[in-house]
């Protein structure tokens, strides 16, 4: 299939207001979950994109009916569930195909993976769903693919190597499962963690520290079904306040789910950005002062993402382009992945002034004004920050690969293009 591609016209101001979808990284592992019970399960503000329309093709092909009944409202059954070959091509779409191994271990007592796809952002290792899942009780086989087998899940005292996401997530759908109690460590705790635990609890789970790096659980768990909502993308309003920014626009993200926002609102505002809260709403003036706080004595500041309840990784590439508009200098250090920041090149050829010092750190130095380019989106991240950059740019700019992008924010351009951004898709919807 020809790639997609966004024609942008920049310098366009926006207004008014936008809800954020729903968390692309909750609704993933979520819809893995339904795998556990053979009751009914209806998600609410599931976001339609193209990685959850993957996933739901993977659980029809173990026997799990799936219906989108409404636009963002999905219908699930996993009455019969069997181990079946997965395909491959299917998974190598997406990352989140390794969340089928917890469930499907549960419900089949086996499963072989193909390889998990994903955004091509550097290494991104498996080995701690191995060891979580073998401290399970589970047997694990790795070759050309992941084969896990487990007659019996067992709880444990599961210290992971590295607060994985995905790994948690994994983990903690086998372990309500598993005969005993399960205590895991060095957890996960991001709001897309926090909420498939509250979907395990819906379903009938007993889960204890939901937030927090140890989290217990008591299995096995008796599961039913449950009618559960979604809660906000994070990341989403964190690209919109970034979008607000580079373009001096007025915004009220609407619904935005703010008990999730200090670490994101503290980064900002270290780039001279504050958005106040009213209610459940965020709203960002149309003029801040885009000025870089410099640490304490003047010397040059830096920001950095760690894990949760730290500035998110996934925020990096649209707070570098929004430093590109902000007055002063500062130095971005991205500690997760070698090859997130590599996108830089792009931001460089459209004017920015950026010295990318090794694979994990960039300096920017702003304010610059942006002049439109022929760009490629490498990743969904990287590849809504070069929208920022083109709707913040002088002239019409072309992002290729643009499909990136919706793999990750569901409508992106019409959902702008209400506010007033001037996005043409290429192909038309």
């Amino acid at each position: 299939m020809p790639s997609i591609q966004y024609a942008v016209e920049g310098g366009t101001r926006l207004s008014g207001t936008i809800e954020p979808a729903g968390n692309k990284n909750a609704a993933l592992p979520i819809i893995a979950a339904a795998l556990l019970t053979e009751h009914p399960v209806t998600l609410r503000n599931v976001p339609r994109i193209r990685d959850t329309e993957t996933l739901v093709e993977l659980i029809g092909s173990v026997g799990a009916t799936a219906e989108w009944q409404e636009h963002n409202v999905l219908a699930i059954h996993a009455k019969h569930v069997v181990a079946a070959d997965l395909d491959p091509q299917l998974c190598a779409r997406i990352r989140a195909s390794i969340l089928l191994a917890g469930p499907l271990l549960a419900r089949c007592g086996q499963v072989a993976l193909p390889p998990p796809g994903g955004d091509i952002i550097g290494r991104r290792r498996l080995d701690t769903h191995v060891l979580a899942l073998q401290q399970l009780g589970a047997t694990v086989v790795t070759a050309d693919r992941l084969e896990f087998r487990a007659s019996q899940l067992t709880g444990a005292d599961v210290f992971l190597d590295e607060p994985s996401v995905t790994a948690t997530e994994n983990a903690l759908m086998a372990a309500v499962v598993a005969r005993g109690s399960t205590h895991l460590r060095n957890a996960a705790s991001e709001p897309h963690v926090q909420d498939l635990a509250r979907f395990l609890i819906a379903l009938g789970a007993r889960i204890e520290g939901v937030g927090t790096n140890t989290m217990v659980v008591h299995g096995p768990a008796t599961l039913g079904g449950a009618t559960y909502a979604i809660g906000a993308d994070h990341i989403e309003v964190g690209s919109l306040i970034g979008l607000a920014a580079v373009t001096r626009s007025p915004l009220r993200i609407a619904r935005a789910g703010v008990e999730h926002l200090r670490s994101i609102r503290m980064g900002f505002e270290r780039l001279g950005i504050v958005c106040a809260v009213e209610g459940d709403d965020l709203v960002i003036a149309g003029e801040q002062t885009m000025r870089v706080q410099n640490d304490v004595g003047g010397y040059v500041p830096k920001l950095e993402d760690q894990p949760w309840p730290a500035f998110p990784a996934d925020l990096m590439s649209i707070a570098i382009v929004t430093a590109t508009q902000c007055d002063g200098m500062i130095l971005m250090f991205e500690k997760m992945f070698e090859s997130r920041l590599f996108f830089v090149d792009k931001l460089i050829s459209m004017g920015a002034r950026i010295v990318l010092c090794d694979p994990h750190r960039a300096i920017v130095a702003g304010p610059v004004g942006l002049k439109g380019a022929f760009v490629t989106s490498p990743d969904i991240r990287a590849g809504m920050a070069m929208l920022l950059a083109a709707m913040c740019a002088e002239g019409t700019s072309t992002i290729d690969n643009a499909d990136q992008i919706e793999r990750g924010y569901e409508r992106i351009d019409e959902r702008l293009g209400a506010l007033g951004a001037r996005i043409r898709r290429v192909p038309a919807r």
